[in-house]
């Protein structure tokens, strides 16, 4: 997988719009092999990215979260 990919769960943040559409949008680059698309692919290549950022939302809000025992 792309390296430039970084995790997302468990940050010492919440997770921001800004790096689940950067997230996304590194996964289109590599699956699609374009950096930056031709305007012909251009609106393909944003609605998955669109796609890519509603998924990532989606199952970072289903993810539960182990609590750590008190104390630790």
């Amino acid at each position: 997988m792309c390296r430039s990919i970084k995790p997302l769960r468990n940050l010492d943040h919440p997770v921001t719009e800004q790096e689940i559409y950067e997230a996304a949008l590194q996964y289109v680059r590599k699956v699609s092999g374009y950096r930056k698309p031709s305007k012909v692919n251009e609106a393909a290549f944003n609605q998955a990215v669109e796609e890519v950022a509603a998924s990532t939302r989606k199952v970072l809000a289903g993810l539960k979260v182990k609590a750590l025992p008190v104390g630790e």
